[in-house]
C-alpha cells in the first residue's frame, strides 16, 4: 500500500500501556498499541529465571520506567506498519526532550524502512510525538552493580571474539540472547556458561498479517531494542558492563536519500553508543556500562582473530537469511544460505585467514566459484549501485577482503584456475586498485580512537 494513503486512514498511533508481573521464576511484559480506528497489538516478552527478591527491592518506580521505555522502542515495529503521523504516549511522561530523542533515533534508524517505501519523512508534520504526561526530570538513581560482564549473543562471530576477549583477561562473564537460536544454544555450551540470561521476545501475529496484506514493513534499529532491553536485564541480574560487538565498520553508511545518510547498522554506531550512553544515565539508571569492545575493529580485523577460535566454527552462523520467516510464511532455516551479501562477506574475510578447505567446510560451499554472486560482489565493493543494506563492513574493506583471499589463493594454492570471483576481482578490479597491499596493512594494523573502551579500562591487543 501506498504510504500517504496509510497516513490518512490511520492518522494516530497509540502507545497505550504497559504491564508486568511475575510468573514463577520468569518477569511477563505486556504492552498495549492501538492504531485507529481498527488496529490493536498486544505483544509480550518474558525474562527468564529472575531473581523476584532482587526485583522487588529495586528502588520504586525503576521497573515500570525500564518497561515503559521497553514499550517505546518496542513500538517502532508497530508503528511502521502505517506510518502514522502521530504517536500519542499515554502510558508514560516524557520531557521535550526525550520527545525529540526518540525522533532522531526513529528518523535515523528507520532510514532503510524510509528508503525502500519511498517515504519523505522531511515533509511538514511528518511525525510528531505527543504526551499528555510530562516528566519531572527526576535523576535516576546510582547503582552499585557487581563488575561482571553481560555479552549480547547473536549467534556471530563478533559476539563470540567478544566473550572469548573477555574471558581471556580473566573477566567474570556471561551471555545475554533474546530468542536463541539454535546457533546461540552451541555456542552458549561451548562457551561453558551454564544460567546464560535468556528473553523471549513475542511478536503479536496481527503484525505479519498486516504484512502479508501489503501493509508497510521494513528495517527497524534492532541494535537500540537490544540496548535498552539489556541494560534492563544487567539491572535486575546485577551487572555493570555490557559488552556489545559493534564494530567500526558499522560507522559507514549505505547510500545517502533525501539529503540523509541512510545507515542499515546505525544503531551499532558510535554515533548511537554515545547517545544512549547519554540517554541511559539521564533516564535510565547510573552505574551501568553500555560499550562495545569490538569498536576500535574493521570486521576485517575481527574476522583474523575469531579465526583463532576453531571450537565455534561449526557453530557459529552470521546470515541473516536463516533466520527470516517472511512474515511468519516459512520456518527459518538455520543455515547459511549461500546467496546473500553477509554470507559472501563473511566468506571474503574468513578466507585469507583460514584457507579454501575450512571456510568452504564452513559454508558448505565455495562461494568464490558462485557467478550469480558477481552482481553482490560487485555492490560490496562499490563498484555497482550502493553498498548492500546488511552488517557487512565498508567498501573499502571489501574490497580489501577480496584482495586478501586472491593473494590467499595464488600464494598457497596449486590450482591453478582462479573461481570465478576471484578470477573476475584479478582481472577487472585489482588493474585499479593498484594500493590494495598497503591499504590492507593499513587496514589490518589499524584501532579507532572514538571508543569507550578507556572508561572500561580495556583495551584490545593485537
Amino acid at each position: 500500500m501506498k504510504y500517504e494513503i496509510l497516513r490518512k486512514k490511520y492518522p494516530q498511533f497509540i502507545y497505550e500501556n504497559f504491564s508486568w508481573k511475575i510468573e514463577g521464576k520468569n518477569l511477563r511484559i505486556s504492552f498495549s498499541f492501538e492504531t485507529p480506528p481498527n488496529i490493536s497489538f498486544s505483544p509480550q516478552l518474558i525474562i527468564e529465571n529472575i531473581d523476584s527478591v532482587r526485583l522487588n527491592n529495586l528502588e520504586w518506580g525503576m521497573v515500570d520506567n525500564f518497561v515503559f521505555h521497553l514499550g517505546l522502542i518496542e513500538s517502532f515495529s508497530y508503528w511502521k506498519a502505517t506510518c502514522s503521523p502521530e504517536i500519542l504516549v499515554k502510558a508514560g511522561s516524557l520531557d521535550d526532550k526525550q520527545a525529540q530523542w526518540w525522533k532522531d533515533l526513529l528518523i535515523s534508524g528507520l532510514g532503510q524502512y524510509f528508503f525502500e517505501n519511498k517515504i519523505d519523512f522531511r515533509e511538514k508534520g511528518f511525525l510528531e510525538i505527543s504526551f499528555p504526561f510530562k516528566s519531572r526530570n527526576l535523576r535516576p538513581s546510582l547503582l552499585n552493580l557487581k563488575k561482571r560482564f553481560l555479552v549480547p549473543l547473536g549467534g556471530g562471530k563478533d559476539s563470540i571474539l567478544t566473550l572469548e576477549l573477555l574471558k581471556k583477561t580473566k573477566k567474570r562473564v556471561n551471555g545475554f540472547s533474546l530468542n536463541p537460536n539454535p546457533a546461540v544454544e552451541k555456542i552458549i555450551k561451548l562457551a561453558g556458561f551454564s544460567n546464560p540470561v535468556i528473553v523471549r521476545r513475542q511478536i503479536d501475529p496481527k503484525l505479519l498479517q498486516l504484512n502479508r496484506q501489503g501493509f508497510l514493513n521494513g528495517h527497524t534499529p534492532f541494535s537500540s531494542y537490544l540496548a535498552f532491553l539489556s541494560v534492563f536485564c544487567a539491572v535486575i541480574f546485577d551487572y555493570k558492563y555490557l559488552a556489545f560487538s559493534n564494530e567500526r565498520s558499522a560507522n559507514e553508511g549505505n547510500v545517502e536519500y533525501l539529503g540523509q545518510e541512510i545507515n542499515h547498522q546505525y544503531s551499532k554506531s558510535f554515533a548511537f553508543e554515545k547517545k544512549f550512553r547519554e540517554y541511559c544515565a539521564k533516564y535510565l539508571a547510573r552505574g551501568v556500562e553500555y560499550f562495545s569492545l569490538l569498536r576500535p575493529l574493521y570486521e576485517l580485523q575481527i574476522a583474523k582473530l575469531f579465526s583463532r577460535y576453531p571450537k565455534y566454527f561449526k557453530s557459529f552462523l552470521s546470515c541473516n537469511q536463516a533466520s527470516s520467516t517472511k512474515s511468519g510464511t516459512q520456518e527459518p532455516s538455520g543455515q547459511w544460505c549461500g546467496r546473500c551479501s553477509k554470507c559472501l562477506f563473511v566468506f571474503a574475510c574468513l578466507y585469507p585467514f583460514l584457507g579454501k578447505k575450512q571456510t568452504t567446510e564452513i559454508f558448505g560451499e565455495d562461494l568464490f566459484e558462485k557467478k550469480e554472486l558477481l552482481s553482490v560482489l560487485q555492490e560490496l565493493i562499490g563498484e555497482k549501485r550502493f553498498k548492500p543494506f546488511e552488517c557487512v563492513g565498508t567498501t573499502k574493506e571489501s574490497l580489501v577482503a577480496f584482495y586478501l583471499s586472491w593473494e590467499a589463493f595464488r600464494g598457497h594454492t596449486s590450482e591453478s584456475a582462479l573461481p570465478a570471483l576471484l578470477d573476475y576481482f584479478e582481472k577487472e578490479i585489482l588493474p585499479r586498485h593498484p594500493n590494495l597491499k598497503s591499504e590492507a596493512k593499513k587496514i589490518l594494523n589499524s584501532r579507532n580512537p572514538e571508543n569507550n573502551l578507556s572508561k572500561i579500562h580495556l583495551t584490545i591487543d593485537k
